[in-house]
This record gives structure tokens, C-alpha cells and sequence, in this order.
């Protein structure tokens, strides 16, 4: 499938540049961040088990020991589906990193059992959307502390199947549909992603460009819940043979790096992209109000108000 994929052209160089990439230990993460990398960027690689993000960034730096011109990666811990971890890794990176210019918001969880966080949030919405949001809002100052930073939410094509229930966002009422807690959760970062841009500009802050994106069906480890949620034999099936209709992580990867470095889409945000070009997403996904709503929904559920957030100091907690 990567010959029939959009490819990022750019070719443009980030020496000076610090960015975050969450979930960077494996998959699209792990070649995002390698690609950041190449390019002279200081990547952090923000994972929950900093075990594998040691033995990824080993691996990378190991394979590119002779190429000139790379960044540094340093591996943070992360679980973007814990409140606590999110506000600990952004005091953190308050207190290390003056800017950051790239935050790809990459980490996620797809159809897993259901299950609720220590927060109180179903799985995939804690996962994909809460944490996210979270760790975004939190990380404003540095991200404004720039000439230009952009704001990166993965998401999916799957969005189309979905419609937020924002009286049931935890699946309380309704049974639950672990496809359907995904899809909602993809609806939700597009949503988000095109709500924060507008509230950006309407604090007169034109510096933050936010996307959200559909990397394409990839072949990587986020399909290792199926054998649970469908039945036994699954995540095989997916891995062995489904993937050879996917494409490479390192293709999946390129409409993140595209939207994350690429000049051509410098000046947009809030829009939705797919094959490194701009797509159109559901009509669903395209009602601000629904957008609005979310907001509002997301503020609430984190505690947040927002004339505190677009200041020059970090949220209270």
C-alpha cells in the first residue's frame, strides 16, 4: 500500500526545534519521532513504559550513529490515560524546555475491553481525547513561547461512524461498543483540534497551528486488543495477514510528518488531513457546534476554565 500513499517532501532541517511525540516507542510514534530526529530536532519520546522507549531510542541512535546533521532524543515518562502522569510530565517539561515547537499527539488505545481510569473516564475517550487534551492546554505557555508551533491529533477515518453522546461520553447508560469508544474517541480529536484553533485566534494567538489527521490502516501494535474484544485469534489474523493491505508504520507516519514539518501547510489549522493533503472529514466533525460543546464538555471534565488558559502561566491544577 505505500506506493499508492502520500509522501512528505519536505525537506526542511528543525536543528534548534524541541518537540514532543507521545506514544514515540513504537509504530507511527516511533517513526515520527525518528524522522523528527533526522532533521536536527530534539525529540522527546513521551511513553508509558520508558523501558521500551529506552531500547527504541537505542535502536534508532545505534542505527544512525554515522548520519550527520541528527537531534537528540530523550526518552520522559508518560501515561497519557492518567490525569496525574499528564500534569507531572508537563511540570516537568515546563521546568526543562523554554519552547516547544511540534506536540504530536500520537499515543492511543483502539477497541479495548472496556474499562475506566483512575479519573472516572472510559478507556479510548481517557486515552485518545482527555489525556490529550489535558497535556495540550497544559504545555500553551511553551507552545506560544515560539515564532510558530504546531499541534499535531491522530486521528482516524473511522470518525465517520461516529457521533459524540455527550450525556453518555463514558458509556454508562449505553452498551458498550469498544468500535464505537474508538470511533467516538477519533471524532473527538478532530473536533478538538478545530475548536483549540478557533479559541487560539480568538485570544489573538496566531503563533499555534493545530491539525488533526487520518494516517492511513497501519500495520503496528495497536491492534493487540482484538483477540479480546472480538475473539480469540484476532490480533493474529490482523498482524499476519490483514497487514499486508496496510501501510508500513513508516508510511503511516508521513501525514503527521507532513503536518508536523511540511512549509505547504504552515499557515493553516484546524483542518483535517489525509495522504499529506487536506481532507474532508464528516459533516458530523464539521459542525462548530458540536465543537463548542466538546469544549465545554473537555473543560469541565478537567477541571479547567477557560480564561485561565491562554495566558502566559501554565493552568491551575
Amino acid at each position: 500500500m505505500d506506493y499508492l500513499s502520500g509522501w512528505c517532501k519536505s525537506v526542511r532541517r528543525l536543528e534548534g526545534m524541541t518537540a514532543i511525540v507521545t506514544g514515540s516507542n513504537t509504530g507511527i510514534g516511533r517513526e515520527t519521532a525518528l524522522d523528527l530526529y533526522l532533521r536536527g530536532c530534539r525529540v522527546i519520546m513521551a511513553c508509558r513504559d520508558t523501558n521500551k522507549a529506552n531500547v527504541a531510542k537505542s535502536e534508532i541512535e545505534s542505527s544512525h550513529e554515522s548520519t550527520e546533521g541528527k537531534g537528540s532524543l530523550i526518552v520522559r515518562k508518560l501515561d497519557i490515560s492518567s490525569l496525574s502522569s499528564v500534569r507531572e510530565f508537563a511540570s516537568l517539561m515546563l521546568t526543562e524546555e523554554a519552547t516547544i515547537e511540534i506536540l504530536v499527539n500520537n499515543a492511543g488505545v483502539m477497541m479495548a475491553p472496556r474499562g475506566i481510569t483512575e479519573d472516572g473516564f472510559e478507556t479510548h475517550m481517557a486515552t485518545n481525547h482527555f489525556g490529550h487534551a489535558l497535556l495540550t492546554l497544559l504545555l500553551l505557555p511553551m507552545l506560544t513561547n515560539c515564532n510558530h508551533a504546531r499541534v499535531v491529533f491522530v486521528s482516524s477515518m473511522v470518525h465517520e461512524r461516529a457521533e459524540l453522546d455527550f450525556g453518555d461520553i463514558n458509556f454508562e447508560t449505553t452498551t458498550y461498543d469498544p468500535l464505537m469508544a474508538y470511533c467516538r474517541s477519533k471524532v473527538a480529536n478532530i473536533l478538538f483540534a478545530r475548536v483549540l484553533s478557533q479559541k487560539l485566534r480568538d485570544h489573538n494567538i496566531t503563533n499555534v497551528s493545530t491539525y488533526s489527521l487520518h494516517p492511513g490502516v497501519i500495520s503496528t501494535e495497536i491492534g493487540r486488543h482484538f483477540s479480546d474484544t472480538f475473539f480469540h485469534g484476532t490480533t493474529w489474523v490482523f498482524n499476519n495477514v490483514l497487514s499486508w493491505f496496510c501501510k508500513s508504520p513508516r508510511c503511516g507516519a508521513q501525514t503527521t510528518v507532513y503536518c508536523a514539518v511540511d512549509e505547504q501547510c504552515a499557515n493553516q489549522s484546524g483542518l483535517y488531513y489525509s495522504d499529506c493533503a487536506v481532507a474532508a472529514s464528516s459533516k458530523y466533525s464539521q459542525n462548530y457546534a458540536y465543537a463548542e460543546e466538546l469544549w465545554t464538555v473537555t473543560l469541565a471534565a478537567l477541571k479547567l476554565r477557560e480564561d485561565t488558559l491562554f495566558g502566559d502561566v501554565a493552568p491551575q491544577k
